[in-house]
C-alpha cells in the first residue's frame, strides 16, 4: 500500500479515540466517520510502520446505528468526534474502552454500564477558542484535529447556546475595533484566545481575551445583550507557549470571580480554576463517588488533588474532618474561601504534593477513614500509590478522567494491597470519545480484620 491507493474493507473495531479501524491484509487503517459494520471505498492518507490512515471516498454500507446530520467539522476538529454515532451507541462504546483497557492490565473487575447525560448537547460550561486571521478576517472557530489550521465554526454544538453567542460577539466587536488577530509563525498580532465560562446554577458569565498586550476595548454593547456577564478580564501572553492563559491577569469590568452552586454548595472560580464542564454530570460523578465510600459522620477525609476544593466540601458537612491538598498555591486559597463561602470549619487545606503533605499529616496523628483522588489524564505518580496505601484508610475513591492511566494505577494499588471493588463510568462528555469513571479500592487488611 502507498499513499493515495484505494482499496476497499470492513469497519471491524473502533479505536479509545472513535476511529474506524479497517485491515488490508491485517494491517490496520484508521478512518475518520466509519463505524463497525460498514463497507467503505477508501484512499490512503498516510503509512507508518505499524499502522496508516485512510479517508472515506465512498460508502458501499452503512450502519443503522448512524446520525446522518453530523456536521463533518465536529469530527475533523475533534469537538464532538463521535457525534456519527447514537447515543446508545456512544455509551457501549466508553463502556467497551474502559472494559478492556482494565482487561489488558490484568484487572479483574465487573464495569457498570455508563452512566447517561441528561443533556447530549450544550453542555459545556466553559469554551477555550482560538483567534486567528483567516482570508485577512480576524475570525474564531477550532482547529483541525493534529494541527493549527483553523476551521471557521459558529455552532460548537456542545457548549452551552449562550457561550456561542458572546463568542459571536466578541468576534464582531474585535472585527470593528479594528483588533489583529494572532500569528503563530511569526508570533505577531493582538487577539490569541477567548476563553468563556457560564455558571451553571446561576448564570454568572466570565469572559477572559488572551492577548500579546492591554488595549481599550469598549465592551458596554456586551454587557448589555448578557445580563449574566460578571467579569471580564485580560490574560497577557507574549511567548509562543502552548498553555492557554499568560501569567498577568487584568480585571477590566466586575470582578476576578464567577459563583456557581454544585451539590448545594457554593464555589468562587478564578479564570485559572480547574471546575467540571458539565455541571450536571460532575454532580452525579461526585455523588457515585461519595456513594462509593459509604461516609459516616465520624469519618476524616483527605481530598487529595483538591483544587478549588469541590470534592471534599460537597460532604464537608457529612463527615468529621476534611483533609486537602494540592500544589497550585492560587486554588489552595480559592478552596479555603469556598471553605468560608458556605461556613464550614472543619477543612484544612495545604499547598503541596500528597508524597510530601500526607505522611506529615500521617506523623500528626490524622488518620483517614477514605481517601479521593481525582487526577490530571496522566494519572497518579507511584510514589502516591505508596504513601496513600501508607495511610490505611479503608476506602480510596478514585475518580479518573483516562481509563487507561486509572487501569494501570489500579495495577499500583492492588500491589499495595487495595483492591478494586467496583467501577462505574459516568458520561462526562456527550458526542466525545472521553469518559469518566470512579473507582472504589478497600484495603485488604481491613476486610480480612
Amino acid at each position: 500500500m502507498q499513499k493515495n491507493d484505494i482499496f476497499e474493507g470492513e469497519v471491524v473495531d473502533l479505536t479509545h479515540e472513535g476511529l474506524g479501524v479497517v485491515k488490508s491484509d491485517n494491517f490496520p487503517f484508521f478512518v475518520e466517520n466509519a463505524m463497525p459494520g460498514e463497507w467503505l471505498r477508501l484512499r490512503v492518507t498516510k503509512i507508518g510502520k505499524t499502522f496508516g490512515f485512510a479517508r472515506v471516498e465512498e460508502f458501499l454500507s452503512k450502519s443503522d446505528k448512524r446520525v446522518e446530520s453530523t456536521n463533518m467539522d465536529y469530527l475533523r476538529t475533534g469537538i464532538a468526534d463521535l457525534a456519527h454515532l447514537t447515543y446508545d451507541e456512544q455509551l457501549k462504546f466508553k463502556k467497551h474502552q474502559v472494559e478492556t483497557v482494565l482487561s489488558k492490565a490484568g484487572v479483574s473487575v465487573h464495569v457498570a454500564d455508563v452512566f447517561p447525560a441528561e443533556e447530549v448537547t450544550g453542555y459545556r460550561n466553559k469554551a477555550q477558542i482560538p483567534v486567528r486571521s483567516l482570508n485577512g478576517e480576524l475570525t474564531t472557530g477550532f482547529f483541525r484535529k493534529h494541527s493549527h489550521q483553523l476551521l471557521p465554526i459558529e455552532n460548537f454544538y456542545i457548549q452551552n447556546p449562550e457561550i456561542d453567542e458572546i463568542i459571536l460577539d466578541l468576534r464582531n466587536l474585535l472585527r470593528e475595533s479594528g483588533l489583529t488577530a494572532y500569528d503563530e509563525r511569526t508570533n505577531k498580532g493582538l487577539v490569541r484566545n477567548i476563553v468563556v465560562r457560564r455558571a451553571h446554577k446561576t448564570g454568572e458569565i466570565m469572559i477572559v481575551l488572551v492577548l500579546s498586550k492591554a488595549v481599550k476595548i469598549d465592551f458596554s454593547q456586551v454587557i448589555m445583550r448578557f445580563p449574566g456577564i460578571k467579569s471580564i478580564q485580560y490574560s497577557i501572553k507574549t511567548d509562543r507557549g502552548n498553555a492557554i492563559f499568560g501569567k498577568a491577569f487584568e480585571v477590566i469590568y466586575g470582578q476576578n470571580f464567577i459563583t456557581d452552586e454544585l451539590l448545594g454548595k457554593k464555589f468562587q472560580i478564578s479564570a485559572q480554576s480547574f471546575y467540571q464542564v458539565n455541571s450536571t454530570q460532575a454532580e452525579r460523578l461526585y455523588q457515585t463517588a461519595y456513594d462509593f465510600a459509604d461516609l459516616k459522620p465520624t469519618d476524616t477525609i483527605v481530598d487529595a488533588y483538591s483544587g478549588i476544593g469541590t470534592v471534599g466540601l460537597c460532604v464537608a458537612d457529612r463527615v468529621a474532618q476534611v483533609y486537602g491538598m494540592e500544589v497550585v498555591a492560587a486554588a489552595v486559597e480559592n478552596a479555603k474561601e469556598n471553605a468560608a463561602l458556605n461556613g464550614f470549619s472543619n477543612v484544612h487545606y495545604e499547598v503541596g504534593t500528597a508524597e510530601e503533605v500526607m505522611p506529615r499529616w500521617q506523623a500528626q496523628g490524622v488518620r483517614p477513614d477514605v481517601i479521593f483522588v481525582d487526577p490530571p489524564r496522566k494519572g497518579l505518580d507511584e510514589s502516591f500509590v505508596k504513601t496513600a496505601a501508607q495511610m490505611s484508610a479503608r476506602a480510596i475513591v478514585y475518580i479518573s478522567c483516562n481509563p487507561a492511566t486509572f487501569a494501570r494505577d489500579a495495577v499500583r494499588f492492588e500491589e499495595a494491597g487495595y483492591q478494586l471493588e467496583r467501577v462505574q463510568p459516568v458520561d462526562l462528555f456527550p458526542q466525545t470519545h472521553h469518559v469518566e469513571l470512579v473507582g472504589k479500592f478497600i484495603n485488604n487488611e481491613k476486610v480480612s480484620n
